[in-house]
């Protein structure tokens, strides 16, 4: 080989290996976002199905949760219904609460003066009238 093509091997190897590390770093990443992204979907379940303590999900055997398509959990509600037949101190009562919904709002209706009594009627021009000079 001439002494050009020994400069120029160099530099493809540092390519390849720049894309190695590249790759590598994008698995990195991609394994963290997943991570954080099951460790979420645990907390949510967990909180769903009654757990007391978060810390108790260190006891979760992480090897047998997948993503799905989804990004959630496949089969994350069996999960905690096992997980709480397992270890059951680490879950209380159910929250009714949690699962209801705010009621509608509504905004406040005053009366007319046509649908008050007499004596509403008096009373609400009175309190306006008090302060006018």
């Amino acid at each position: 080989m001439s002494d050009d093509s020994a400069e120029v091997l160099p530099g493809i190897a540092f390519e390849v290996e720049a894309d190695e590390q590249g790759v590598d770093e994008v698995a990195r990443v991609r394994g963290e976002y997943q991570a954080r992204l099951v460790l979420a979907n645990l907390r949510t379940e967990a909180v769903r199905a009654g757990m007391i303590d978060l810390d108790g999900l260190k006891l979760v055997d992480l090897s047998t949760v997948r993503l799905g398509n989804d990004d959630k959990i496949v089969g994350a509600r069996k999960l905690m219904d096992d997980f709480k037949r397992n270890k059951p101190w680490l879950f209380g009562a159910v929250s009714s609460s949690s699962a209801a919904m705010a009621p509608a709002s509504q905004p406040v209706r005053q009366k007319t003066a046509l649908e008050m009594t007499d004596e509403e009627y008096a009373a609400a021009r009175a309190a306006v009238t008090k302060y006018q000079f």
